[in-house]
């Protein structure tokens, strides 16, 4: 069972392809690399579980292959120059497919140095994570990160295609499917609030990684990352609305350092503090807030700070942020669930408020 969707974008349209077992089908794969030329960028965890089957499927190319270490405090222009080392030492030309095999770190990190190589090759994403499945490999943003803020170098660069291959998932840590799961919560929350609905119903079986629910669930978030992403690619207005409990979360990642807390890990909390905000701004009601906390806490994830960030770093973590204009900062925050908001004017007393109810 594979299920196919379509971002569109004009001439920068692809497809999602989702479903089990789905990466042994090379046809899937090569149909969209445009010359002789590959490669494979992968990190040390994938690398032993997925390289090889990949590079099976391109014996008639020629083909070479990267392996980053593995985690986000490596999402860095440092380690970024090993891939094009590569690119320069095999002598690619700009006929060269890039293949990003991994979760969000390598997807991000391949299609920045895709974009900037000879000032553009196509790649493609293999996301083998669910935060990879259904967030990061769709949309085209890439980056790495800065000592001073996450994901601030960088570029939107859309994939050939995207092949979601379910079975990857099974060699997932536990703690990767929480995180993976944020996003998707996400989703429910912004737009969609018969999938939160689902979410509270099937959250077990998503954990206990039902093919067929796991698949249902990448497909529809993918659907409406899509749907997002064809309205506004680059982020000028609704697209804004997937960075809830972003601002709050980057935060909390630059904070602890990259890698000690999971991308989904603190986006989780960032959302609680979204939506503790919202109802202090009396936008949505306790039962709201309290089935958000619920689910995220049956989702295996954290929804409460470090013990250690204080509000004032918070502040100054979140004025370093993509999404402050003319020293506002804007957050997507709540009306229901199912109906977020980007907004810059709101009580900044009641901001405060809630970063001082986080404290320990």
């Amino acid at each position: 069972m594979m299920k196919t969707l379509h971002v569109s974008l004009g001439e920068r349209s692809y497809p999602i392809y989702i479903g089990d077992d789905i990466l042994s089908q090379a046809a899937l794969l090569t149909q969209h690399i445009q010359g002789k030329e590959v490669l494979v960028v992968t990190n040390t965890t994938i690398a032993p579980l997925y390289l090889q089957s990949v590079l099976e499927l391109l014996t008639e190319y020629r083909c070479e292959s990267v392996i980053l270490p593995d985690g986000e405090e490596f999402k860095n222009l440092e380690v970024l120059n090993q891939v094009f080392d590569e690119l320069l030492q095999s002598h690619f030309s700009r006929q060269v497919t890039m293949i990003a095999l991994g979760g969000g770190v390598i997807g991000d990190m391949t299609g920045f140095a895709a974009a900037c190589y000879q000032r553009g090759v196509p790649f493609i994403q293999i996301p083998t994570t669910l935060l990879a499945q259904v967030d990061s490999s769709v949309g085209g943003k890439t980056a790495v990160n800065h000592p001073l803020g996450k994901n601030m170098i960088g570029a939107f660069y859309q994939p050939k295609c995207v092949i979601a291959d379910t079975n990857t998932l099974n060699t997932l840590e536990d703690r990767q499917l929480s995180s993976g799961l944020a996003e998707v919560i996400k989703y429910g929350l912004i737009n969609d609030p018969e999938f939160f609905d689902w979410l509270e119903q099937n959250m077990p079986a998503l954990r206990e990684r039902q093919t067929d629910v796991l698949v249902e669930v990448v497909e529809r978030s993918c659907q409406d990352k899509a749907d997002v992403v064809a309205s506004d690619e680059l982020e000028h207005g609704v697209r804004a609305l997937l960075n809830l409990g972003h601002t709050f979360g980057h935060a909390i990642e630059t904070g602890m350092g990259y890698g000690n807390w999971l991308h989904g890990e603190a986006i989780a909390v960032g959302m609680v503090m979204a939506a503790d905000l919202s109802q202090r701004l009396g936008w949505i009601d306790g039962v709201d807030f309290a089935r958000i906390k619920a689910l995220l806490i049956a989702a295996g994830l954290p929804t409460t700070i470090p013990e250690d960030m204080s509000s004032d770093q918070f502040m100054s973590l979140m004025a370093v942020d993509k999404k402050v204009q003319d020293g506002r900062i804007r957050l997507v925050l709540l009306k229901s669930i199912g109906k977020a908001i980007m907004s810059d004017d709101y009580d900044a007393e009641k901001l405060a408020e809630t970063l001082e109810s986080f404290q320990h």
